[in-house]
């Protein structure tokens, strides 16, 4: 007997995800996931923090971005949370009172769990190539590693792979050395 038509997910089922999910829509199915575990929350904090002032604030850096924790991203019919996304102001000039954006960001983060990994690279960073992202950078706290993608002509080219203590500049934020080392500082050896 075949399967019978799975109905395509909408924005009510993302706001009737149970509480304490983070609910995204990816071609057409709702996925849900819980919400981070404690090192997952601490790297992606703790890189917020790092790029908060340069480029949030200019303090030490250039200014000119808006740097957001889990914005809810309507990009086409999908809805993708990542864990960290940023906005050149002369796109986003003000964070709107919406309860999600429908403008593309210049930069994601997805910082990599087992269970989201595969989702994280093989599913949503095509949706992000698709619609213009142009940098993109994937996370894992176990294997302490940062990887960063650039956007040309909608493909993603490897920037390069960083780990551990490495002090790194990255695009889109090379004018500002960061510290890998702090990224881990908070996780159990």
């Amino acid at each position: 007997m075949a399967d019978p038509v799975r109905r395509r997910a909408s924005y009510e089922d993302v706001l009737n995800a149970p509480p304490h999910h983070i609910a995204e829509i990816i071609d057409g199915e709702l996925h849900l996931q819980p919400r981070p575990a404690g090192a997952h929350s601490a790297v992606s904090s703790t890189l917020g923090e790092e790029l908060g002032p340069p480029f949030k604030r200019g303090r030490g850096g250039p200014g000119g971005w808006i740097i957001l924790d889990e914005p809810e991203l309507h990009l086409g019919s999908e809805i993708l949370v990542p864990d960290l996304a940023g906005w050149r102001r002369e796109r986003l000039p003000a964070v709107p009172d919406e309860p999600f954006f429908t403008l593309a960001p210049n930069w994601v983060c997805e910082v990599l769990s087992p269970s989201t990994e595969k989702v994280d690279r093989l599913r949503k960073l095509p949706i992000y190539a698709r619609e213009g992202v142009e940098h993109a950078w994937l996370v894992n706290p176990k294997q302490r590693l940062l990887e960063a993608w650039r956007l040309e002509s909608g493909r993603w080219l490897a920037l390069g792979v960083y780990a551990d203590d490495a002090r790194v500049r990255v695009e889109p934020f090379d004018s500002f050395e960061l510290d890998l080392s702090v990224l881990w500082a908070d996780l159990a050896q």
